[in-house]
């Protein structure tokens, strides 16, 4: 009897947490039967200074396999292949694994197309909320509807250099299809050194891992004025409570777990003493407002996207409609430092939240 082939895994991103996730996958592709050894990582095309010369990111990646843009150092396995043809580089695949900016979805689908029949897709993609028919749609909605199959979550405290140099850390995967593919999934990202929970609360594990973001500037507008400890603890705290409050409007069905999980209170604690979005934020208010966010994401990101600014940008309409901004003070007062030329001082000058009503 002829074993069933492998499933073919395709990762549609290639930044520096793209990298990092694919050397998750590429350790677990190779070890579990269920899987296709190779996979594909679709790579958008730049060139880059190698040894001195001009090269194409794609070319010196499939020679080192080491990203030397977006993640130097770190050498991924030999198996994952750098295509920069998206079309080609997700056409057979069983598996799409997204992990670009979400503004870039929707072209992105567009120029695949058709996928395999039977595939799936798992987002860890932070952000790309809108509001259509009175409620508050995820990114992980827009693939669902674009890609015609379905579509899970994965979302934690994975600070991407981290997770490439093998520290442990965990990760929540949101999945509500079936048991079969919940169990798929885990392998395909379940390490020793990246552990996996999953938990059936698409909207909880999604929302967490987009509104930390804004909650980051807040704690790097915090770092930004010289503010200790005792100071960030509160943000982060009123932060969780505020997030909680904005997802359970939307969606009251979400499990108070969800919050307790890698994606909620842990994701929440190292993004606001790491990663990129607090670290900009603390250069804006050193900048003293004379530098717009494009130019400290060109000078500090490298290239890489700063998503508290974008999600920010897409909840305060939201808040507005829904009339939460007097509910949620934290929430109202980052968006307002970042775009309405409030002093960061008032980070924490926060009213006391509205209570809603009975």
């Amino acid at each position: 009897m002829v074993a069933p082939a492998g499933k073919k895994v395709a990762i549609v991103g290639s930044g520096n947490w793209g990298c990092a996730i694919a050397k998750i996958i590429g350790q677990n592709t190779a070890r579990h039967a269920e899987f296709e050894t190779e996979v594909t990582m679709w790579m958008f095309e730049e060139t880059v200074e190698h040894r001195g010369k001009k090269r194409k990111l794609s070319e010196t990646f499939n020679e080192t396999k080491e990203n030397i843009k977006y993640l130097p150092g770190v050498v991924l396995p030999e198996h994952i292949v750098a295509e920069p043809d998206v079309k080609k580089a997700c056409c057979n695949a069983d598996i799409l694994v997204w992990v670009l900016p979400h503004q870039f979805v929707p072209r992105t689908v567009q120029s695949i197309g058709s996928c395999k029949p039977g595939a799936l897709s798992v987002s860890l993609i932070k952000g790309g909320l809108e509001l259509t028919g009175g409620r508050l749609g995820l990114c992980s909605d827009q693939l669902r509807t674009l890609l015609g199959h379905n579509v899970s979550v994965l979302m934690g405290a994975n600070v991407a250099n981290e997770v490439a140099a093998g520290q442990f850390c965990e990760a929540t995967l949101g999945c509500n299809g079936s048991d079969a593919d919940r169990t798929l999934l885990a392998k395909l990202f379940d390490g020793p050194t990246f552990r996996v929970r999953a938990v059936d609360d698409i909207p909880g594990v999604e929302l967490c891992g987009a509104l930390k973001n804004v909650v980051a500037l807040g704690a790097g507008f915090c770092d930004g004025l010289d503010f200790g400890g005792n100071t960030k603890a509160a943000i982060i705290r009123i932060g969780l409570t505020e997030m909680t409050e904005f997802i359970r409007y939307f969606y009251p069905e979400v499990r108070d777990s969800t919050f307790l999980e890698s994606c909620g209170v842990a994701d929440l604690i190292t993004t606001c003493f790491g990663g990129r979005n607090r670290k900009c934020a603390e250069a804006f208010v050193r900048g003293e407002g004379k530098r717009t966010w494009e130019e400290i994401e060109k000078e500090l990101l490298n290239g890489q996207k700063l998503q508290g600014t974008l999600t920010a940008e897409e909840i305060w309409p939201v808040m507005q409609k829904h009339n939460l901004c007097a509910r949620l003070p934290l929430l109202t007062t980052v968006y307002q430092i970042a775009f309405e030329k409030r002093p960061p001082s008032e980070i924490v000058n926060l009213p006391a939240p509205e209570e809603k009503k009975a």
